[in-house]
């Protein structure tokens, strides 16, 4: 069974695509966005499985 490890980060608008490159590069996987938690900007929440 695969054991996951999970990580939240803010996402900048005018940055996003870069943001979301370097992680991916490091193996984490794009879960969901939602809103920042006082409404404003963006807030993405990864995974990659445990190694």
């Amino acid at each position: 069974m695969t054991t996951w490890e999970y990580a939240t980060i803010p996402l900048m608008i005018h940055n996003t695509k870069a943001i979301l490159d370097t992680w991916g590069a490091d193996g984490w996987e794009l879960v969901q966005v939602v809103s920042g938690p006082d409404g404003n900007g963006l807030v993405a929440y990864l995974k990659r499985p445990k190694a």
